[in-house]
């Protein structure tokens, strides 16, 4: 596609509702949020579902895991979709046709009718690619790394909130006269019904760019697509450049998804904290992503402008570098204090990263966001799944090796000992992942822009600011 610069955003301004950057960047926040609602809203209820439908433990993680996998497939498939549709077909699609498993979610009666439907729900966690995309289309470079990170940061609040959202709106039906074992059914139904309405939203509210949408503006001529569009994207995954990135974002939010799941059961078991105040610290800085992913952003687009692109890249290197520092730290730590307080630069540090990745992202190939950003994306999620396995298969073992060295010393002294190994299993996963985000980080410095891409970029941020001033001819 060719560049559509002319009426891009310049600034992030919230409350002009009847700019179509801004509205677009509210409907697609919006829209991320319900999506990462509905994709973590079983979490709260799993007890019930587990006593409900008589899960084993496998079946518990397989959906889990299942869950996260077809998220994978479903980001690498949409940033394709979305260069060839646009995002806002994809997304109303995406959002009617993710609701459909989420509304099934809750009418389940067997064990593999319930992992089927965690498999299809996982696709809706590809909302995340094409909000990226349909920002970085909506805004100017000067802001697009901080619109980006905003977008993103507001969304992933959904996998959040749903912990305190999911139980109200069950709570609710329960009033309505709803017994409360069929409570979790219900909840999952409204936030089916609820994502398919803002696919409704999605499609008479918003539109591809600020020129207009895909198909009018390739039949006006302003837009032109390849016509070999298969080998342009093969051309996109030969950019050593989106690996790196795949790499990078497996090292930020792949592994902020990883400690923020772990992280309850590392905090009873290393600090002795009671369950729900373990989960209400996660959820306190889980909730950061309020502010923290949107200062990646924002400090990503202000490197941009004193250092060009190059200045991106280091900024990112740099945050990546030092949240793998933190979070080695935080492995070690023994006091509570310090845990918490560390705990906190992990969550800043971590977020951060992630807004500076797709502050980057939108320079790599501009004739192809989709595709870059859904390759990136999905990175996330398999740094997510590869840190998981290495955390259960380092806390397995040890938890089986303290059961057999203290039997017959009585229930609570095993449940002691499985405890302290488990500990000091994931202690020791925090910190072999905490070294491999550094290299990681020293990798990132591996990217490079062309002089031609570094003058271009220069150039367009001079017309968003408005410090170029066309020549007439």
């Amino acid at each position: 596609m060719t560049n559509l610069n002319t009426t891009k955003a310049t600034k992030l301004n919230l409350l002009d509702f009847k700019a179509i950057p801004i509205r677009t960047f509210w409907i697609t926040s919006i829209s991320f949020f319900m999506c990462f609602f509905a994709w973590f809203g079983i979490v709260p209820f799993m007890p019930d579902v587990v006593k409900d439908l008589g899960l084993t433990p496998d079946q518990k993680w397989n959906s889990i895991i299942l869950a996260v996998s077809g998220t994978v497939f479903a980001r690498l498939l949409i940033g394709k979709l979305c260069d060839k549709y646009g995002p806002r077909l994809c997304y109303t699609l995406l959002l009617m046709l993710g609701a459909i498993p989420v509304v099934l979610c809750g009418l389940v009666q067997t064990p593999l009718q319930f992992l089927v439907c965690r498999l299809f729900i996982g696709f809706i966690g590809a909302s995340f690619v094409i909000t990226q995309v349909h920002t970085s289309l909506m805004f100017a470079p000067n802001i697009v790394g901080t619109a980006n990170a905003t977008s993103a940061g507001w969304g992933n609040l959904g996998g959040g909130a749903n912990r305190l959202g999911m139980p109200l709106i069950a709570a609710a039906v329960i009033g309505f006269g709803v017994a409360e074992a069929e409570a979790w059914r219900y909840a999952m139904v409204i936030a089916g019904v609820i994502c398919f309405l803002m696919g409704v939203v999605y499609y008479f509210f918003t539109q591809d760019t600020p020129e207009g949408n895909f198909k009018e503006l390739r039949t006006s001529g302003e837009m032109i697509t390849p016509k070999k569009n298969q080998i342009k994207f093969k051309e996109v995954i030969a950019d050593y450049r989106i690996w790196i990135l795949f790499l990078v974002y497996a090292s930020c939010f792949g592994i902020e998804l990883t400690v923020y799941g772990t992280m309850d059961d590392y905090l009873q078991n290393t600090f002795q904290l009671e369950r729900v105040t373990a989960g209400n610290i996660v959820l306190s800085f889980a909730l950061m992503n309020i502010f923290a992913r949107t200062l990646g952003g924002y400090f990503g687009d202000k490197f941009g402008k004193l250092k060009g692109l190059r200045g991106r890249v280091l900024f990112l290197s740099f945050m990546l570098t030092l949240q793998g520092i933190i979070l080695v730290t935080f492995s070690t730590t023994s006091s509570i204090m310090l845990g918490i307080v560390f705990l906190i630069l992990f969550s800043l540090s971590v977020q951060m990263a992630e807004g500076a990745t797709f502050s980057v992202v939108p320079f790599i190939n501009k004739k192809a966001i989709g595709a870059v950003s859904g390759i990136v994306g999905a990175g996330g999620n398999v740094g997510a799944f590869l840190a998981a396995l290495l955390l259960k298969s380092k806390s397995a073992m040890a938890e089986k090796a303290a059961i057999a060295a203290n039997q017959g010393l009585g229930e609570d002294a095993i449940s002691l000992a499985q405890a302290e190994a488990a500990s000091n299993a994931v202690s020791q996963g925090y910190f072999i992942i905490g070294i491999i985000v550094v290299i990681t980080g020293m990798v990132a410095l591996a990217i490079r822009f062309s002089t031609q891409d570094e003058k271009v970029a220069e150039m367009e941020l001079k017309q968003s600011v408005g410090a170029l001033v066309p020549v007439k001819s």
